[in-house]
């Protein structure tokens, strides 16, 4: 098994996030361990918008384009993908929504004529689908009797990730970081407690022991 897990916190291994999407890699290596990792940091701007050059390839599919600048990134981010059998996402939610450095890479990956074609009924996912665990960090809460706050992240990747072909997306959450300590062990407790009851009965086998 190959797990593609990326990293979207400026905050790198010291964001919530990032906590709670290792356990979930944890989780499937208990399971499967020689599954094979791939570490991606993008929390701290090691992905580059998209030039013009891609641009113009996404726009007409008869531009005269290179090959080099971001169209060759987005090949190696595209294959990257492809090989994965598990996509494990860790971001914080920023204003609501994803944050530039995961919107970076979406833009690379989303690709018209490699990962969807566009029909006159719409966009056509071109990638097989996966499991797709998203551990999110916010500060405030978006979700239950308690949010206080919208949440155009979790809609948003459904649709944009559902355009490729990914429609099996898993969600947990921390919530409520910026409420104080005691407001996070409770929001890790509940994220844990929501692992466990997922991974007892998920395909990949691994029993409740692995959420920690």
């Amino acid at each position: 098994m190959n797990i593609l897990h990326l990293s979207c916190s400026p905050r790198g291994q010291a964001a919530e996030s990032y906590r709670l999407a290792r356990t979930i890699v944890d989780c499937l290596l208990k399971d499967v361990p020689e599954a094979i990792v791939v570490d991606r940091s993008l929390g701290e701007g090691g992905i580059s918008h998209v030039d013009g050059n891609y641009a113009m390839a996404q726009h007409d599919a008869a531009a005269q384009i290179n090959q080099e600048g971001t169209v060759s990134r987005s090949e190696v981010l595209i294959r990257e993908l492809e090989v994965s059998d598990v996509l494990v996402i860790g971001t914080p939610m920023h204003n609501l929504s994803v944050p530039s450095a995961l919107k970076a890479w979406i833009d690379h990956v989303v690709r018209a004529r490699r990962t969807f074609n566009v029909t006159s009924s719409g966009k056509v996912g071109l990638l097989s689908d996966r499991p797709v665990f998203i551990a999110i960090a916010s500060g405030g809460v978006f979700s239950g009797e308690r949010a206080r706050q919208p949440d155009f992240l979790t809609p948003y990747l459904k649709v944009v990730f559902g355009s490729i072909g990914l429609r099996d997306l898993r969600f947990f959450s921390v919530e409520g970081t910026g409420h104080g300590p005691e407001a996070v062990n409770e929001a890790r407790a509940r994220a844990e407690r929501a692992l466990q009851e997922h991974f007892s009965s998920a395909e990949f086998g691994t029993r409740s022991r692995c959420a920690h």
